[in-house]
């Protein structure tokens, strides 16, 4: 199979689609690989590190989209991507279709095959392309948030650690996923006291017992989001139903029971965000206020440490990128039920039902 990687065109996206062992890999399997210039730069990959592992370099993503059969990318194609897909060409990435018409639109009339990184599932359940940039994004919301609570980036100047008789810092998440638990454990090594929520009593019970002493567990619902918003410091979203538009649980409503200067950081923005203040931002204008609080919702947070990320999400997605090109893709979905939940839209027709739910499109069965 001829495999493209195109350059990351989205604003601030530094990530790359491959790493120079992912290359070595295919290519040794009887593949093609071919990337266009410069698209690891981002994660400190070169052009020649890319070649000695067996790639072809392309100046343009016009050529690499013309001559691919699969494309791997990081984040969903964009508006001036879209002329470029092929009908039944293979697109591998994050897609979050349901957060975005527009986009699903287009790959229906693309009649593209769209295989989202983020429904991958296992039959335990698990997302393996989704947990190492969940990772990362939980990671990075506790520094991110702890960073906006600072007075010149107009929050209310306090640490979240605080110091000996100055009260440290109230720390709220919604969602006790993989985002979640690496949030809480940022911001509780930080000295924070933090709360997550969850509506899952046996995960809230597990993180009861393995977290530390400052991090504090409690049912979600409406009554305890709004008895907690005005002690909240730095709220997070961490909510994710896999492939789905993100539920609203904390309404515009709520917002003003913060005080001036709180945070938000949505990490459910991707998928529509859990906040219904909350809109796409990007790195370069991570910011806006509502009522007083700063909101940060940036939809690709992965993307501002490209290096970390761009190795921790290749690690993950190879083996599924190297069985479909091995196999094709219907081969691999019907050997493999994980790749299968992968398949949001195919050749025009959807085929996840969350994806259909959200636009209220029909989903297609797949004859797989």
């Amino acid at each position: 199979m001829i495999i493209g990687i195109p350059k990351e065109i989205k604003t601030d996206e530094y990530r790359a689609g491959i790493v120079p062992v992912g290359v070595e890999t295919l290519v040794r399997n009887g593949h093609k690989v071919l990337v266009e210039a410069k698209a690891g730069m981002g994660s400190g990959i070169s052009d020649d590190d890319y070649e000695k592992s067996g790639a072809k370099i392309l100046p343009s993503a016009k050529e690499v989209y013309e001559k691919a059969e699969m494309i791997i990318k990081v984040k969903e194609p964009i508006s001036q991507e879209y002329s470029l897909i092929k009908a039944g060409q293979i697109v591998f990435t994050y897609f979050h279709f349901a957060s975005s018409e527009e986009l699903t639109k287009a790959m229906m009339e693309r009649k593209a095959v769209c295989i989202a990184y983020e429904t991958i599932q296992t039959p335990d359940g698990k997302l393996p392309l989704l947990v190492p940039m969940s990772e990362i994004a939980g990671r990075m919301s506790a520094q991110e948030g702890a960073k906006y609570l600072e007075k010149p980036m107009e929050g209310k100047g306090i640490l979240l650690s605080g110091i000996p008789g100055v009260a440290r810092a109230n720390v709220l998440i919604l969602g006790a996923g993989v985002v979640g638990t690496n949030a809480a454990k940022i911001a509780a090594g930080l000295g924070a006291n933090v709360t997550i929520m969850d509506i899952n009593l046996d995960r809230l019970r597990y993180l009861d017992d393995v977290m530390p002493s400052n991090v504090s567990t409690l049912m979600c619902n409406s009554y305890n989001i709004k008895e907690r918003l005005p002690y909240t410091d730095l709220l997070i979203g961490a909510v994710l139903i896999p492939g789905a538009k993100t539920p609203r649980l904390v309404t515009k409503d709520m917002i003003p029971l913060m005080t001036h200067g709180s945070v938000i950081v949505d990490v459910s923005i991707d998928q529509g965000g859990c906040i219904e203040t909350s809109h796409p931002t990007t790195h370069k204008n991570p910011t806006y206020i509502v009522d007083g609080v700063v909101h940060y919702c940036v939809t690709n947070m992965p993307g501002a440490v490209g290096r970390t990320s761009t190795y921790g999400l290749a690690n993950a997605t190879l083996p599924y990128a190297l069985e479909i090109a091995n196999k094709g893709y219907k081969k691999a979905s019907k050997e493999n039920k994980a790749i299968k939940w992968g398949l949001n839209i195919v050749e025009g027709e959807v085929t996840y039902k969350a994806v259909a739910d959200a636009f209220g499109l029909k989903v297609s069965g797949l004859d797989i």
